[in-house]
């Protein structure tokens, strides 16, 4: 089995926005960290870009990959961040 890796930018549309995500931010990473299956997963906020989170993941397989996946759409995380573009690349699927 290979790993996934997830790498790339969350892209907010505004200052509040962005804002929203970080008060978010703290509660998702300690609930997906949590995840059986989770290696890494780092979101930061861009200093120079504050509306651009950078964003990786590591999951041990696709199988704990997708099921970070449906946690996290179902989560309050997942609708309060639904219509914020991403740029994602997916390694290992």
């Amino acid at each position: 089995m290979s790993q996934v890796i997830l790498t790339g930018f969350l892209v907010c549309r505004t200052l509040q926005e962005a804002d929203r995500v970080s008060l978010l931010l703290p509660d998702h990473i300690r609930l997906t960290r949590a995840e059986a299956g989770c290696l890494s997963f780092e979101v930061f906020r861009s200093m120079a870009d504050p509306v651009r989170f950078a964003v990786r993941e590591v999951f041990r397989d696709r199988a704990a990959f997708e099921a970070h996946q449906t946690r996290a759409q179902l989560s309050v995380w997942g609708r309060a961040t639904r219509g914020i573009p991403r740029d994602y690349r997916i390694d290992g699927l």
